[in-house]
């Protein structure tokens, strides 16, 4: 499937060959509610109905704000969320939205492509 544009232009998702969920964030996005909820919509468009594991590049993302994380606390067609992130400014946003918020599926932050992709694509239930 093709990689479409969230509304909004801060991001696009796309619906892998792997059967993987990819959402990439542009460098320095300010994420706000309102960002999160067009992601989420993006997400849920390219999944046809199913659950799909999904990896999240959040590498150079400037900020999250309060009402973002919130909005990600909502289930939606995410089995479980890879965060991928590339600096330990990264990894303060992700661990602080994961601390503040539960998420509704199995999240974990990565700095290693290879390794997120791994734990996505791993069986949840051996």
């Amino acid at each position: 499937m093709a990689r479409i544009a969230i509304e909004g232009g801060k991001g696009t998702v796309e619906l892998r060959a792997d059967g993987l969920i990819h959402l990439v964030w542009m460098p320095n996005a300010r994420i706000s509610a309102t960002d999160a909820r067009a992601a989420m919509a993006g997400v849920n468009g390219v999944s046809m109905g199913s659950k799909h594991p999904t990896l999240v590049e959040m590498a150079t993302t400037e900020t999250v704000d309060h009402d973002a994380r919130a909005v990600w606390t909502i289930p939606c067609a995410a089995s479980r969320i890879a965060l991928l992130g590339s600096s330990p400014v990264d990894r303060v946003i992700a661990n602080f939205s994961l601390g503040l918020h539960t998420p509704p599926c199995p999240t974990r932050f990565f700095t290693s492509r290879s390794e997120a992709t791994s734990w996505l694509l791993e069986d949840p239930d051996p």
